[in-house]
């Protein structure tokens, strides 16, 4: 499973309507973290412009794309831009493990 970066960014003309719609959204983003889909979220900090990131687990970008159709905050309109890239981790707990090579007194 490939891992993916998804930004989004609001309108400030939107936060009632986030307001009112961040019950299911947050029900949404809960289910796919239990389901193992969702692996880290969160809103960007006060001093941003209003958004959030979230890493997805998908097998690919249409994937991705189609789960995050179903959010409610997209379904709603309430999502300014959207924008979906695959993540290649490096470092970090995600990151793929190089083998050690074996050396000659373990062959």
């Amino acid at each position: 499973m490939a891992t993916f970066a998804v930004t989004y960014t609001y309108s400030p003309t939107t936060s009632a309507g986030r307001d009112a719609v961040r019950p299911a959204h947050v029900e949404f983003l809960k289910t796919q973290f239990d389901d193992g889909r969702l692996l880290k979220s969160g809103p960007f900090g006060p001093e941003e412009s209003p958004g959030a990131l979230l890493i997805i687990g998908g097998e690919t970008k249409a994937d991705v794309e189609a789960l995050m159709d179903q959010d409610p905050f997209q379904k709603a309109g309430l999502i300014e831009e959207r924008t979906i890239r695959q993540w290649n981790i490096f470092f970090g707990a995600d990151a793929p493990r190089p083998e050690a090579p074996q050396s000659a007194a373990q062959n």
